[in-house]
């Protein structure tokens, strides 16, 4: 039976051949160990903070203060939702004031860092487009130079994921 590529939908033909022949010869696991080898360092919600606010600072000097940015255990990777990204509206004295907040699937305090690197831009990114248009991944990109490839391989490593869930 062939493995599932529930996170590469949309992808063509000739790439899935080539994901299911790693998957197949067993190489997926090393492939992406050769690429990404080491883990990131950001271990808690304040070294996340600091993390996701640095990158803001340094790519969106103008952007809205993030209020919070956290790993949320609740988010579903199965549904799509790698990160969040949310602007609450609260009443303070009859003026609205909207407290940004980014959270960030637990699954990823263990990811290699360029994994972490993608999500955060992506989130970051949604503080300016909301949308995921043309505007929004040009965005991504200025922020990780390296976004689609990034996202590809994340892709790849959360197939991985599930592929030994699976076999476990």
């Amino acid at each position: 039976m062939s493995t599932p590529l529930t996170y590469l939908n949309g992808y063509p033909p000739h790439v899935l051949d080539q994901v299911r022949q790693l998957i197949d010869g067993g190489r997926l696991a090393e492939y992406l160990q050769k690429r990404y080898p080491e883990p990131h360092a950001v271990r808690n919600d304040g070294q996340l903070y600091d993390y996701v606010q640095e990158m803001k600072n340094r790519y969106l000097r103008s952007a809205p203060p993030l209020a919070k940015v956290i790993y949320d255990g609740k988010l579903q990777v199965v549904k799509h939702a790698l990160g969040t990204h949310t602007a609450i509206s609260r009443n303070h004295g009859g003026k609205l004031k909207a407290s940004r907040e980014i959270r960030i699937a637990s699954v990823f305090r263990d990811a290699p860092a360029p994994f972490l690197e993608m999500i955060a831009a992506h989130e970051l990114a949604h503080i300016r487009e909301a949308d995921h248009n043309k505007a929004f991944y040009a965005l991504c990109r200025h922020i990780s130079a390296d976004y689609h490839q990034l996202e590809f391989d994340l892709r790849l490593y959360l197939t991985h994921l599930d592929q030994q869930r699976a076999d476990s």
